[in-house]
């Protein structure tokens, strides 16, 4: 039984058939972003947790019935 291959699959393995200097392109541009050790890689940021509450929130406070009728 034949393996379903898709349409971008087969137009791109018929371009680099017909472009093989694009392999090595490929090939230096995945060296770039992937191909290294773990300890040449740059360290993710640090998480930045959310601060936790000091008791200087803004309060709300109702509106009496006089500031509603300055609006």
């Amino acid at each position: 039984m034949a393996q379903y291959e898709s349409d971008l699959t087969k137009f791109m393995r018929e371009y680099l058939d017909e472009h093989p200097e694009e392999r090595e392109s490929q090939k230096k541009g995945r060296a770039i972003w992937w191909d290294h050790a773990g300890d040449q890689r740059t360290p993710p940021e640090p998480p930045h947790h959310s601060p936790k509450a000091g008791g200087n929130e803004y309060l709300f406070k109702p509106l009496s019935e006089d500031d509603e009728d300055q609006k």
